[in-house]
């Protein structure tokens, strides 16, 4: 057994990391389990979920989750063909934001949430570098419910990062990485329980 260096800094759970072409930083206990609950509960009852559907090859395709659109009145948010209009803050909401905001210096006034039913949900490789959101964004994601895994692909050399996101975690991508590498939540046959997750953005005027 490696004995303990007691004179050893210990290691900073909100430091960023450094990777080719980008940053950033997952804490995976940023709420504790029953503060986690408490926000998972109310955001299942509370949040006006839909299930959107984009056009593809001459039909309708509905995307394989839940979505919602919430932030500050004036930020709408376009996406694979659609626009979404906001829906006014929570107080739940706005408390997560607050809190965020705090550790990622952003100030944050729109946020996508996606609700994933079961393992067969899922989100495909894509980059939030979306003309609104501006260059290098700052995205914040909080995650309640069933553990999935979080991949981040480089668009160029294809080295792949899996990243598991837990129940009360947070994970902030900042830097060049919307620009450098794609991210998915694959589909899953052994997660069966339900998983919301928040992504904050800054919508620019």
């Amino acid at each position: 057994m490696d004995q303990l260096n007691l004179f050893e800094e210990p290691k900073d759970p909100t430091a960023t990391i450094k990777i080719q072409d980008g940053e950033y930083i997952y804490i995976p206990d940023f709420y504790n389990g029953a503060k986690a609950d408490h926000y998972f509960k109310k955001l299942m009852g509370e949040i006006a979920w839909k299930q959107e559907a984009m056009m593809m090859y001459g039909r309708e395709v509905k995307f394989p989750r839940l979505t919602a659109w919430y932030g500050d009145s004036d930020k709408p948010y376009s996406f694979s063909g659609i626009t979404l209009n906001p829906h006014s803050w929570t107080p739940e909401l706005l408390e997560i934001k607050n809190e965020i905001e705090a550790l990622s210096y952003e100030v944050f006034n729109s946020v996508l949430l996606n609700r994933y039913r079961d393992g067969s949900d899922s989100i495909s490789w894509h980059t939030d570098a979306e003309k609104e959101l501006g260059r290098n964004p700052v995205i914040a994601s909080v995650n309640f419910g069933a553990e999935r895994v979080f991949q981040l692909r480089h668009m160029h050399t294809k080295e792949r990062i899996d990243i598991p996101l837990k129940h009360g975690s947070l994970l902030i991508m900042k830097g060049a990485l919307q620009h450098f590498w794609q991210h998915q939540i694959p589909k899953s046959k052994r997660v069966t329980r339900e998983r919301i997750n928040l992504t904050f953005r800054v919508i620019k005027d």
